[in-house]
């Protein structure tokens, strides 16, 4: 099959949602996400959850509090998870040969934090010919020394729709425009975009 489409999770664990670190619109993009993931599943598409494995350094050790994902977070058997160890989630995880034996073409990314391991994934899967559609309001991340977090998240949004892809392509749509293509899609035939 091609043109096999993912949803990539990215880092929305515990650790990265505490009261020293807020982040923007956390009960929003929670929900998009768990909505998308229900989306994902129904058109048997893989929901894949993405999680920092911080093992040896003393944080997000594996299988402690901080590693796990937000309680809030709909995560289901049948979902895939993978341990990251770098920003790039590519980067010595297996994600790559998962989305191979899948036949992975398309990932919708989605996550924690924009400026750093969401921002380093896009630019990682960009080299490697995906078609890339981040979700404008399906990421967040923190407020920076010179910049809000809401100005850290239109700053990127407007860098990804602005790049030059190689043999994919990359788009950045709000959630709302990706459940309205679903939904006219299924209409017209039974694949969530094919």
């Amino acid at each position: 099959m091609k043109n096999r489409k993912s949803l990539l999770i990215i880092d929305m664990q515990k650790g990265s949602f505490t009261p020293k670190t807020p982040r923007f619109d956390t009960d929003g993009v929670v929900q998009r996400i768990n909505e998308l993931g229900s989306i994902f599943r129904e058109q048997n598409f893989p929901v894949i959850y993405i999680q920092h494995d911080g093992t040896g350094t003393g944080e997000f050790e594996k299988n402690s509090p901080e590693w796990e994902n937000l309680d809030e977070l709909l995560v289901e058997p049948t979902d895939l998870r993978i341990d990251k160890y770098a920003n790039d989630i590519f980067y010595k995880s297996q994600l790559q040969s998962e989305l191979i034996e899948l036949n992975i073409s398309e990932l919708f990314i989605t996550g924690c934090a924009t400026d750093f391991c969401v921002e380093s994934t896009v630019q990682s899967a960009l080299t490697k010919d995906y078609h890339i559609t981040v979700v404008a309001n399906g990421h967040t991340t923190g407020d920076r020394p010179h910049l809000k977090a809401e100005k850290v998240i239109e700053h990127y949004n407007w860098v990804w729709q602005n790049m030059i892809p190689t043999k994919g392509k990359i788009e950045v749509k709000n959630f709302e425009e990706i459940k309205n293509d679903n939904t006219t899609r299924t209409k017209v035939n039974t694949g969530f975009g094919a």
